[in-house]
């Protein structure tokens, strides 16, 4: 079980390479994870499959950060029939909003009109940043945002990108697992990085970015 957590403390156990995550929604308690195995997508290598270029490259939605961040980490802990069960509870909600309005969480979000229909969000330390949760309300709104969000990490100067457990959906775009030790070290040198996370990239320059040193099928 965690202590009282706090947006400072949880900033603190990020730079040490551990997060929070409760049971479920309805469990009130926290514990902290720092996984044997991590989870990271490689930057140089995210794969970009044709259909998703395309998708991407045809604005087909408005992609913007930041802009109801708390609409986004309440849409990711929605349960879903392919995710009935979600780890986001309440403290989680509170603690990352307070990161956010700090200027350390971010979202990146899909829109449809005045409609918000899929997104993610993390955490953003030096060079690093702390994929937490992604969901879709419509088809590759998902996929289209952590698209945006991988151009944006190469184009910021950001050199780790870690998702925490690698799924057979993130494996797909790249993810792979490094010991944690491994990770350890990736992270120390990441935090020295300055970097800067700003969105504002069309759909045509997105898939620019990505295709220059990425996978494509």
């Amino acid at each position: 079980m965690t202590p009282a957590l706090n947006a400072d403390l949880l900033l603190r156990a990020y730079a040490a390479g551990i997060f929070p995550m409760a049971d479920s929604a309805d469990d009130p308690e926290l514990f902290w994870v720092d996984p044997e195995l991590r989870g990271v997508l490689p930057l140089d290598r995210f794969h970009l499959s044709k259909r998703l270029a395309r998708t991407v490259r045809s604005n087909h939605f408005k992609v913007r950060c930041d802009s109801n961040f708390a609409a986004t980490i309440r849409g990711c802990a929605e349960s879903t029939e392919q995710r009935p069960k979600t780890w986001i509870n309440q403290e989680i909600l509170t603690l990352y909003t307070a990161l956010n309005r700090q200027g350390f969480a971010h979202s990146v979000e899909c829109w449809r009109g005045d409609v918000l229909v899929g997104g993610l969000y993390g955490v953003a330390l030096g060079g690093a940043f702390f994929g937490e949760s992604m969901f879709s309300r419509e088809r590759d709104a998902s996929k289209v945002a952590l698209a945006h969000l991988v151009a944006m990490l190469r184009g910021g100067g950001y050199t780790l990108l870690d998702v925490q457990f690698v799924t057979p959906h993130l494996k797909r775009f790249g993810a792979v697992e490094i010991p944690r030790a491994d990770y350890h070290q990736r992270l120390a040198t990441a935090l020295q990085r300055k970097t800067h996370f700003a969105g504002g990239l069309d759909g045509v320059a997105v898939v620019v970015n990505l295709q220059s040193s990425t996978l494509t099928s």
